[in-house]
Order: C-alpha cells, then sequence, then structure tokens
C-alpha cells in the first residue's frame, strides 16, 4: 500500500510538471504584482542569446523573444533551465513594408499569431504574451494600428484567459500614451524599452495616464544619438564599468523602486553580445562569452554573487583625436582588478559603424586594422598611426584570465584617404540565409512597391532544411519589387564591406511557389559606378518556380569575385494577382 501512494505522489508529481501554467496580473492601480501558478513572481529576464546556464547562475529566471517562429524551442529550453518565456509575437513595420490598412495583411497576422496560440498555451514555462516589438515607430496610421493591436490582444485572451498579453514600444511620450489609452484598453501591461530615459519610465507612465503596469523589455547603456561626441564629432561610449554603473541606476529606479507598484520586472538587453553602434556598445558579454561587469552587478539585483569580478577601466585618454595624415597618436587607459588579478592587455583599432542603431539590425564585425598599433601593444599605453583617413574607433581591452574583461574605447578621425584593405577569400562554402552563421550581408535592400511586399524571413512553413526558411508575399497585381542582400546594410555603394567569393564557383539556392507557376528574377552583384561597387553580376532571369522545392544554381565561372557587396537578390514583377514564393538555403559553395 505505501508503494502505491509512493507511486501515485510520483504520478501526480509529474503530471503537475507538465501542466500549463497559470500567470496573472493581480492587485489595481498603483499595487500591481505578478503570480506564476499562485505564487508572486518578479522578472529577472534576459533578452538576448547569451548563455541560459550563466543567466540561470546569476538568478535570472526569465528571458524574451521577438518572434515565435522558433516558439517551442524556446520554451523547452526554457524549462530546461528552470525559466520562464515572454513570448514575443513581430508584428509588421511600416518601413519593412507592413500596412495597417492592408485588411489581407492583418487577417493573416491573426490567424498566425492565433494559430501559435493554439499549440503552445499549455506550456508550463510560458509566463506572457507581446504583440509587436516597437512597430510604432514611423507608423503612418497609428490609430489602425492600436485598433489592431487591440482586436488581436482580446482574441488572444480568448484563446488562452492563463496568460496576459500585452505589447512592447520604443520608450514612452505623451502622444503615444494617449494612443494606447485610447485604442487598445484590451492590453493588460505595457513593454517599455528605454535606454537613455530608462530612470524615469516609470514615473512618467504614471504622469501620462496609464493605467496598467508595465515591464521594462529592454534597457541597456545610452544611445550614440544620447552620450554626447568627441570633439571630432563621434559618438563618445561609456567604458565598461561606467556601463555597469547605469544599469544598476535604472534597475534601483525603474524595477526596483517600482517593485510592486507599477513594475512587474525587466529584460536586460542585450543578454550576449550583438554589434551594434559598435562591436561593444549594447552587449553584456564579449562576442567569445568573456563577461563584463555589468553580469555581476545583475547577480547583485537577483541575489546573487559571482566567484569573481571584472576589472574596473578608467576612461581612454588619446592626445588628438583628429590627427593629420601619417601623425602618430598616444593613447592610454588604466585599470584595476578587485581581486588583485593579474590583466593582459589588447588593442585594436576598427571602422566605425557608418550608421547606429538604425532598425535594430545586428552588423558584421568591423574592419581590423592591428598594424595601427605601432608601440605597446600588450600594455596599458599605446601608439597609433592611422592606416589613412576615416571614422575609427580604438579599443583597449583588459582581461583578468578567470573569463572576465573591461574595455575602453575613443572615437578617431583620420585626414586624407580612406585605405581600402583587400578582403580575405571567404572560405567555403559561405552561407548568405540558412540556419546558422552567415555571411555579411542584410536583407535591407528594398527596391520598388514594397509596401505591398511583405517578407517573413523566419517562416516555419515547410522550411527546405532547418527550421526555417524566408517567405515573400506581393500583395498587387501589377508594379514590380525586389530586395538586394546588402554589405553593410542599407548601402547602396558608398561604403566598404561585401566579401571575396574568389573560392566559390557556384552560387546555388532553394525556392518553391505558394502555387506553382510564380516568375522571378534572382541575381547576384549589380552595383556598378560607385565608389565600392560589386565586382561581378550573374543573373537568372524570369524563373517560373515549382510548388516543391527545387534546387537552383548561378554559375560563377570567368568573373571577378574580389569584392561582392550583393550577396543575392530578386526582383519580379506584378502577376495579375497576388502571389507568395519561398526561399532556403542560399550559399556560395566551391571546390
Amino acid at each position: 500500500m505505501k508503494n502505491q501512494l509512493i507511486a501515485v505522489a510520483a504520478f501526480a508529481a509529474a503530471l503537475s510538471l507538465q501542466a500549463g501554467s497559470v500567470v496573472r496580473i493581480e492587485g489595481s492601480e498603483g499595487a500591481w504584482h505578478l503570480t506564476f501558478n499562485g505564487k508572486p513572481y518578479f522578472i529577472n529576464g534576459g533578452g538576448g542569446g547569451g548563455s541560459k546556464t550563466l543567466l540561470r547562475d546569476i538568478g535570472g529566471n526569465s528571458f524574451r523573444t521577438w518572434g515565435a517562429d522558433k516558439a517551442q524551442r524556446d520554451l523547452d529550453e526554457a524549462k530546461k533551465y528552470g525559466q520562464t518565456v515572454m513570448l514575443g509575437f513581430w508584428l509588421g513595420h511600416h518601413n519593412h513594408g507592413f500596412s495597417y490598412v492592408d485588411k489581407d495583411a492583418l487577417d493573416k497576422t491573426e490567424r498566425e499569431v492565433l494559430a501559435t496560440v493554439a499549440k503552445i498555451k499549455g506550456h508550463p514555462s510560458l509566463l506572457c504574451y507581446t504583440l509587436g516589438n516597437e512597430m510604432e515607430l514611423g507608423e503612418p496610421h497609428p490609430k489602425e494600428m492600436w485598433e489592431f493591436i487591440n482586436r488581436l490582444a482580446k482574441k488572444v485572451k480568448e484563446a488562452d484567459p492563463n496568460h496576459p498579453v500585452g505589447t512592447v514600444v520604443a520608450d514612452m511620450w505623451k502622444e503615444k500614451a494617449d494612443a494606447i489609452i485610447a485604442y487598445a484598453p484590451e492590453l493588460q501591461f505595457m513593454g517599455i524599452n528605454s535606454y537613455g530615459g530608462a530612470t524615469s519610465v516609470g514615473r512618467r507612465w504614471r504622469e501620462l495616464g496609464g493605467k496598467i503596469p508595465y515591464i521594462l523589455t529592454e534597457y541597456g547603456p545610452k544611445g550614440a544619438n544620447e552620450c554626447g561626441k568627441a570633439k571630432n564629432g563621434l559618438p563618445l561610449e561609456w567604458t565598461s564599468t561606467y556601463k555597469a554603473q547605469w544599469y544598476e541606476e535604472v534597475y534601483n529606479a525603474t524595477i526596483l523602486a517600482e517593485k510592486g507598484k507599477w513594475c512587474l520586472g525587466g529584460y536586460v538587453f542585450t543578454w550576449g553580445h550583438k554589434n551594434e553602434g559598435s562591436p561593444t556598445w549594447f552587449g553584456t558579454m564579449l562576442p567569445d562569452g568573456t563577461k563584463l561587469e555589468v553580469v555581476a552587478s545583475l547577480a547583485k539585483f537577483w541575489g546573487k554573487s559571482v566567484a569573481n569580478r571584472c576589472p574596473a577601466i578608467s576612461e581612454m585618454k588619446v592626445s588628438k583625436d583628429a590627427p593629420e595624415e601619417g601623425e602618430v597618436v598616444s593613447a592610454s587607459v588604466s585599470a584595476k582588478d578587485p581581486e588583485g588579478d593579474g590583466l593582459e592587455w589588447r588593442w585594436t583599432l576598427v571602422d566605425e559603424a557608418s550608421y547606429y542603431g538604425e532598425a535594430g539590425l545586428g552588423l558584421a564585425m568591423p574592419e581590423g586594422w592591428d598594424e595601427a598599433i605601432v608601440e605597446g601593444q600588450g600594455t596599458s599605453s599605446v601608439k597609433v598611426k592611422l592606416p589613412g583617413g576615416g571614422k575609427y574607433r580604438l579599443y583597449a581591452y583588459c582581461f583578468d584570465g578567470k573569463g572576465n574583461a573591461a574595455y575602453a574605447n575613443w572615437p578617431i578621425v583620420g585626414k586624407g584617404p580612406k585605405p581600402k584593405k583587400e578582403l580575405k577569400p571567404s572560405a567555403m562554402p559561405c552561407a548568405v540565409y540558412m540556419d546558422g552563421p552567415k555571411g555579411p550581408w542584410y536583407v535591407s535592400g528594398y527596391m520598388g512597391n514594397t509596401g505591398a511586399m511583405h517578407v517573413d524571413d523566419k517562416c516555419a512553413e515547410k522550411p527546405h532544411s532547418g527550421e526555417a526558411c524566408m517567405k515573400v508575399e506581393y500583395s498587387a497585381k501589377d508594379n514590380w519589387a525586389g530586395i538586394f542582400w546588402q554589405s553593410p546594410a542599407n548601402d547602396w555603394g558608398d561604403k566598404p564591406g561585401g566579401a571575396n567569393l574568389s573560392k566559390a564557383d557556384m552560387l546555388v539556392f532553394w525556392a518553391r511557389g505558394e502555387k506553382g507557376g510564380e516568375k522571378v528574377s534572382f541575381f547576384m552583384g549589380g552595383l556598378k559606378d560607385k565608389p565600392f561597387s560589386d565586382t561581378a553580376n550573374r543573373k537568372l532571369e524570369d524563373v517560373v518556380l515549382r510548388k516543391e522545392w527545387t534546387r537552383y544554381r548561378i554559375p560563377l565561372d570567368g568573373v571577378d569575385l574580389s569584392q561582392i557587396k550583393t550577396g543575392f537578390g530578386f526582383n519580379f514583377g506584378g502577376q495579375g494577382r497576388p502571389f507568395a514564393f519561398y526561399l532556403d538555403d542560399i550559399e556560395y559553395v566551391g571546390d
């Protein structure tokens, strides 16, 4: 009998682990709190692809996603680490061609969201839903957008009453708050992304008449347009040490001070690494996972500690930030390790970003000019000779040998012509679009009737391989549209970039039509008569797509592939009806 009771108890416990979560926002205006399966829950979260193991070890209990294309995988990963997921649904942006007065596009979005909700609403690690991320920026039809989000929120709540529904916006001001309050009363919480204004989010939301609690869905250092500029006109980036202090100030003012009142928690950004604005602007770690001081700050916020702290570094001193052509510049910095660990120094000069944080794009790592460090490498004081004219950023990194680092940098502008650095041949195969690591190109060069074209680059509808493919929809019957894969993003040949594909002999890709018979032209290269043009251009014109996945090839024999800034592209004309097609596994291959 005793063994039977034990077996029944074990079975019941197993069932409880598999049961879907029940999450509630409880309390009243100005006294809100979250419960997860009946117990108080405050979000200690990270947004980004950094280690979930480390996030758990420093007290993190949740992570957020910006899209739901990999919802099941993300939820299962969260369950593995005892965490929850703020599941985001990516809603269309005007600057990507989406229209909130296009009924067909809205109906399709609604169907996709509700289908995902139906599949995952019973998952034990689901925390809440967010509809969109910063989709209000530049939106010409805000009333229609908020009315759609309101209708969608109502339907999601009806489909799943056990998980709160909110949205995520870029900071908060009166016009935005007024529209949300007037047109989206079904929302149960606000997700607010804020950087330079993060310390005042709670106060501003209250003063603007907010009636629901908020979650600080992204917070991090002030952006490139908020930090001030050097005498040469380029933005100044804070040191990793100062950034950690800012995170702490934000946490205390906008999360901790509003706990149990208006704030349900927050998600630090970026949990991991992202090259945006600079290689280090928003990351909590370096690309290889080396920890920066903010990790220890988060552990402190969340009631944990780290065994070994990062070095504390000072602001860099540079003798001249706009030197004459060929002039040698002196630079120095100091650092101190809390445990007295010996420090290893590494300096590097990289190209300055061509733009700062536009459209949330993560950029490829910038070109490095290590040969510019002409004296003192490995110490805290160096001499630098710029390779030529142009904009650069000088970095000093120090490492403690225990998995921790600190950095400082300074922007420098050189006079004279910008040097051209020969691109090293890329290893083959070199991916343009597929799961896993990719080349330097971005889907950013929209052309033609872009308002009628919708692109989902994380479509889960029967991909050729992996977890996702690209779906391109065109709602017009006439006119034309297309896309360039660009390097850097949004550049039409005015900036250096691209890849040396001299080892390639073929561009291969897979495509299929939604119904079959769709006519599309595909190409690589094509930029001419620009400071940085493509050195080749090859096409497959007027390809009639089949309904099943088909492999296509563009031979590259006999062409100069030393600089390919346009890694791939397509264009099509109107075909008398709306249509759609799919792409996957686009890559350059060689012998």
